[in-house]
């Protein structure tokens, strides 16, 4: 009779509170859709050609590649450069001569495969494709985790800077902190820029961390400045900072807190160019347009693997920031559902 009781109890709880019982039920389903729009597209390489014969060039095509004919090497090198194309693909002398972009490992491999595939339908095996190959970025050494390293930099930082900003933003307001300086003469601005500077000094502490251990420990590939790196990595952590503090001002304790992971983190990870978006639709393609982390990851890969500078990452950099003032000025609004100043 008791557990009849206490098992009642615990249904009626769960039923009274809408956002649990659909974090339970849907958030898995609606998780799992994504996945499958994610990974249902196949990577098409898109390969340059020079001066190849008609037959040749359509049996690349068929192995599922992309392909374009250049009259011009300076126009291929620069849309190679632009990772509009992943290889210029030209004969010098009868030996094929191959430009990989190399920023990808796997797009490199689904290059490779295409170009084999053709030789040996023409009957070439005994090419040594090793020597015909150079590289705009990386190496033949390059491994994978160096090509998903920046991304997971910026994942970490913004995962954990958000759940523990919004968190410790939450038990202020809990704890009547908040309150007392609701009462007080203190603007809503205030309030958030002391917030957001308070909470600030240590999260940015965690994602200088983050980005020192990654490129000096862990010894992730490196060729541009580490300074920029920072940069970048300091701006996503103050993107992670104002959305977890706002996102807190919804949350009525930690619990519910959690419960913005699948809404929130879940899409950066798929959004984020851990996962070739060019394998995907061109509609699913867009929602990468209002991911924090995909502008983080791009401009960290433009330093860290292929060597860029400022006015590379430049335009990742200002969405950065767009999306912090964003957040910060919906902090200060949010901040009415408390208390008119």
């Amino acid at each position: 009779m008791r557990i009849r009781t206490l098992v009642i109890r615990i249904l009626k709880q769960f039923i009274g509170d809408k956002r649990t019982l659909a974090l339970m039920l849907l958030a898995p389903l609606g998780i799992l859709f994504l996945m499958s729009l994610v990974f249902q597209g196949d990577y098409r390489p898109q390969i340059a050609v020079m001066d190849l014969p008609a037959p040749f060039t359509a049996q690349l095509e068929e192995t599922g590649a992309d392909v374009y004919a250049h009259d011009s090497l300076q126009e291929a090198e620069a849309l190679l450069a632009e990772q509009e194309l992943d290889a210029i693909l030209s004969f010098q002398n009868g030996v094929p001569a191959i430009l990989l972009e190399g920023s990808d490992p796997s797009v490199n491999q689904s290059v490779m495969m295409s170009v084999q595939a053709v030789l040996q339908q023409s009957g070439s095996n005994g090419v040594d494709l090793d020597s015909a190959i150079s590289y705009l970025h990386g190496s033949s050494d390059m491994a994978s985790f160096d090509y998903f390293g920046p991304v997971l930099v910026g994942f970490f930082a913004f995962f954990f800077v958000f759940l523990i900003s919004g968190i410790s933003f939450l038990r202020e307001r809990t704890g009547g902190t908040l309150e007392r300086l609701l009462a007080s003469p203190i603007r809503r601005s205030e309030i958030v820029f002391g917030y957001i500077g308070g909470f600030g000094l240590f999260t940015l502490l965690q994602a200088a961390l983050i980005a020192w251990f990654s490129v000096s420990i862990l010894d992730m590939m490196m060729v541009g400045s580490f300074w920029y790196v920072l940069l970048i990595t300091l701006l996503l952590a103050l993107t992670a900072l104002t959305l977890g503090t706002l996102l807190s001002a919804f949350a009525q304790n930690e619990f519910q807190m959690i419960q913005f992971i699948p809404l929130v983190v879940v899409p950066q990870v798929f959004f984020s160019g851990l996962f070739n978006l060019d394998s995907m639709d061109a509609w699913l393609r867009a929602i990468s347009y209002v991911i924090p982390l995909s502008y983080a990851a791009d401009a960290l890969r433009e330093v860290m693997i292929r060597g860029n500078g400022f006015a590379e990452i430049a335009t990742d950099l200002l969405f950065l920031l767009g999306f912090s003032l964003v957040f910060m000025t919906a902090n200060i609004f949010a901040l009415r559902k408390h208390r008119k100043l």
